[in-house]
């Protein structure tokens, strides 16, 4: 079913119309166009789609735009969008609850009828706070179960990807499935997946040995790997639990690999915690849902959304991004809708923009440098602005930006969401000019070689714009230079499934740390 959410519309609030024509306008001041434009005239750009906006953070002026009304895939800025509208639909406060429920009555040590563990799909959940769950039931003089454990993952529908997702990204943490029961293996959040650790053997040639965290019955490992200085290659088999290790290596090795539905581990996690507090479940483990009126035996809940926004956008973890959508309606389809109803107060117009997920990993998402700015201009009015703008990666400093912009007027400065995928990049946010002039700027950027690096572009806009109103700008006066071009291209994505996420072209840049 095709769905919307998000909007074209440029500047309703301030009565100012951008451009989407392909040509650049700048507002009387030919210095920062000809430098912007001498900045997109990078060789590297050859047939490529790229659109810029850029706008007085406070007033909504156009400062320079090209092509800034063409929709495109922005990969992971589509998180701009997504939190904004989340903390206006949901509330900063808001939490997800897990609980141990049941409408069974206790009897000495022994609770007669269903244990129900219900989840709401917090995706900070943990094994030690699955244990923690079950540490009270077993506080509470509970022994034994009479029914069954059951699972209820109902708060969220059954589709376990977006639509347009890639298949080959199947096994990679920045790719999971989305469950209303869940887990994270660890202290970014990285919910869906279990960390697998691979140690050297006691002399070169002997096997590996393999452990994943938490231990669970679900996954199972099938590990031809051998002690030695070759690489080591972790991948779950599609649409299976099967991750296969191979290759070698001479030092400990980590990797977060995603599973096949997360509920069934969480199922094997909690069991495993029951297990270990001497609490005996006599029906076994199935599927359903809690029944009405249920009563609550044990609780969890989460830190609040606002909080949850930090890790979210820093890291731009897609899986967070993702949860918020189907916290909004239960299902993709419905959760986008959900948060469409936001939109109007954003600045945006639902009919002109095409999404169907929250992270940005559809191909089918199209959105414009122009909305994206008139989300960040309309950030400002909020109550939650000061708590989601100070979550945005700052360049030179932290999140996705880290490494970025260093040593130059926009390190500090800069606070802006990367994003990432095969052919697409694009950079949205924050700069203060030296004059002191606060503005708000997106470049988008689709149909890329791969072997070009888009994120040099989007760095130089960026230096560019906070050196303005300086006392001495340096101005570009010939098209700017790539480093070098490979003889040979990389190779497409459906022959890297086997490289490590931090070398994968296609991976949203926020996953490899360096962008």
């Amino acid at each position: 079913m095709k769905f919307r959410l998000l909007g074209a519309v440029v500047a309703a609030a301030t009565g100012l119309t951008l451009t989407s024509s392909g040509g650049a306008v700048a507002v009387d001041n030919e210095a920062l166009t000809r430098d912007l434009d001498a900045i997109l005239a990078d060789p590297g750009l050859k047939g490529a789609d790229v659109g810029i906006t850029v706008r007085d953070a406070n007033t909504g002026e156009v400062v320079y735009t090209r092509s800034g009304g063409r929709r495109s895939q922005v990969g992971s800025n589509l998180k701009v969008l997504t939190t904004t509208a989340a903390l206006d639909l949901l509330g900063p406060d808001y939490r997800w609850k897990t609980e141990l429920q049941s409408s069974g009555a206790k009897n000495g040590s022994t609770l007669n009828g269903d244990l129900v563990l219900r989840g709401t799909g917090d995706p900070t959940m943990s094994a030690t706070r699955y244990k923690a769950l079950a540490d009270t039931l077993k506080a509470g003089g509970v022994t034994t179960v009479s029914g069954a454990l059951v699972l209820d993952d109902t708060a969220f529908d059954s589709q376990p990807y977006g639509l347009g997702w890639a298949w080959d990204d199947e096994p990679f943490s920045y790719s999971a499935e989305t469950s209303a029961l869940t887990l994270s293996p660890d202290a970014k959040f990285s919910a869906g997946t279990v960390v697998v650790r691979v140690k050297p053997g006691a002399s070169t040639g002997a096997p590996v040995q393999v452990s994943v965290e938490p231990a669970n019955d679900q996954v199972q490992i099938v590990s031809t790997a051998t002690t030695g200085d070759g690489g080591v290659s972790i991948e779950r088999e599609h649409g299976t639990n099967v991750i296969r290790v191979s290759g070698s290596t001479s030092v400990e090795t980590t990797a977060l690999s995603t599973v096949k539905d997360p509920t069934g581990l969480v199922g094997s996690v909690f069991q495993k915690a029951l297990a270990q507090n001497g609490i005996q479940v006599q029906g076994g483990v199935r599927r359903g849902k809690a029944p009405q009126g249920a009563g609550v035996l044990a609780s969890d809940q989460s830190m609040t959304l606002g909080q949850l926004i930090n890790p979210l956008l820093k890291n731009s973890n897609n899986m967070l991004a993702e949860v918020l959508v189907k916290s909004a309606g239960g299902s993709f389809s419905n959760g986008v809708n959900q948060l469409s109803r936001k939109w109007a107060g954003l600045g945006i117009d639902p009919n002109w923009v095409e999404i169907f997920d929250g992270s940005g990993m559809s191909r089918m998402d199209e959105i414009s440098p122009d909305d994206l700015t008139s989300v960040l201009i309309k950030a400002k009015t909020k109550p939650w602005f000061s708590t989601w703008s100070s979550s945005l990666p700052v360049a030179g400093r932290d999140g996705t930006l880290v490494n970025r912009m260093k040593a130059t007027l926009a390190e500090g400065n800069v606070q802006a969401k990367t994003g990432s995928m095969s052919g697409v990049s694009a950079l949205t946010g924050y700069v203060t000019t030296q004059n002191g002039r606060q503005l708000v700027f997106s470049i988008v950027q689709n149909n890329l070689v791969l072997w070009f690096s888009p994120k040099t572009v989007e760095d130089k806009v960026a230096v560019r714009l906070a050196s303005e109103g300086g006392a001495a700008v340096a101005t570009q006066k010939a098209e700017p230079k790539i480093e070098s071009v490979p003889q040979q291209r990389k190779a497409p994505a459906q022959e890297r499934t086997k490289v490590p996420a931090k070398e994968r072209f296609d991976v949203e840049c926020s996953w490899i740390g360096t962008c």
